[in-house]
């Protein structure tokens, strides 16, 4: 497990800038931690690092946003609100996981079973002052 701290949002662009240059088709990746704590964040880092020119909001109440303008499709989703995890898979969950593009999952502990064994998971957490953040990737 590798831990960083992100003391600003400088160093969340440089995580997003990293993460998003190891990005491939099927890649997934798994984001936990409490409310508030930078999961969106950390997705928009990525996708500005991608190249994504549309505007990168949370999808808490649609489940999924794609963006198709980046150097590889990207699937944000938001399972917070996903009562059945059965429902992911009539939206057509598997095809994204295997697709042509890169999915990054927030509140992923909630479907961990649904995902592939070689998901990258990153665990945030509140760091000791208000701006600071904790990063674990597993």
């Amino acid at each position: 497990m590798e831990e960083i701290i992100l003391k600003n949002t400088g160093d969340t662009e440089a995580l997003g800038k990293k993460m998003a240059d190891q990005l491939k088709p099927g890649s997934v990746i798994a984001l936990t931690g409490p409310l508030g704590v930078g999961k969106t964040a950390l997705t928009q880092a990525v996708a500005r690092a991608l190249g994504v020119t549309e505007r990168l909001t949370s999808p808490t109440f649609t489940v999924l946003c794609e963006y198709e303008t980046g150097r590889l499709p990207l699937y944000h989703f938001d399972v917070y609100r996903v009562n059945d995890p059965d429902d992911l898979f009539e939206m057509g969950f598997e095809e994204y996981l295997h697709g042509d593009g890169a999915c990054i999952i927030e509140w992923a502990d909630l479907v961990r079973e649904l995902l592939p064994e070689e998901t990258v998971w990153l665990e945030l957490a509140y760091g000791e002052d208000e701006d600071e953040r904790i990063c674990r990737i597993c």
